[in-house]
């Protein structure tokens, strides 16, 4: 799975070490060619209005749940290999999802990016259903410090690599938002890859409790 883009490093908004302000980044993510079978994101609904809850302290996230799609995985921090793409769970172990940690944390300000395979090793990934989100659908995201940061889609996009809209995946955001990305679209077996990506747009609305 394939995310070419301007990856951008955040801590509540702001670019932090070592990922350098504006630097120019390629997020390469592979082990989504497992199947050949379009993923296409089909006919959706219009994006929806979303009313974002006060943004809360940073703090790494644990888990995640997607109750829509069954999808739950713990979150393992992802950070950039030496070639500048981005590090990855093993294509081996593809229902392990990973938060990009140049991102904000889930619920602190700006957009927390959130990656899964949707298939590897001949199996399901974790996002194997994320096409099927909707706007209103609701993710939980655990963190360490107790809390579950509850999230609700406001967009979904299914986007070509090639033209992969960094600015509305990375890009500073004024509250909290997370970002859920996997691959889908038609299978190039040339590449051994799909041609698109696609994305969950979500917005902070507050805690819920956990269990």
């Amino acid at each position: 799975m394939d995310v070419p883009s301007r990856a951008r490093g955040h801590r509540g908004g702001r670019a932090t070490a070592p990922v350098l302000v504006a630097a120019a980044l390629s997020l390469v993510l592979s082990g989504c060619s497992a199947a050949d079978q379009p993923l296409d994101l089909g006919t959706t609904t219009a994006p929806q209005q979303v009313q974002a809850a006060t943004a809360l302290a940073p703090s790494p996230p644990t888990w995640i749940e997607v109750p829509r799609i069954d999808a739950r995985s713990s979150l393992v921090p992802l950070g950039l290999n030496p070639d500048r793409t981005v590090e990855l769970p093993s294509v081996h172990e593809p229902m392990q999802a990973g938060w990009y940690r140049y991102s904000p944390t889930p619920g602190a300000v700006g957009p927390a990016v959130v990656l899964g395979h949707v298939n590897g090793d001949g199996q399901d990934g974790v996002f194997a259903r994320l096409r099927e989100l909707q706007p209103g659908d609701e993710i939980r995201i655990g963190r360490q410090d107790g809390q579950v940061a509850r999230f609700v889609v406001h967009r979904m996009a299914q986007e070509p690599k090639s033209g992969f809209p960094a600015d509305e995946v990375y890009g500073d955001t004024a509250d909290p938002q997370l970002r859920l990305i996997t691959c889908g679209g038609a299978f190039d077996g040339t590449a051994r890859s799909y041609r698109d990506n696609i994305i969950a747009f979500a917005t902070f609305t507050g805690t819920v409790p956990s269990g």
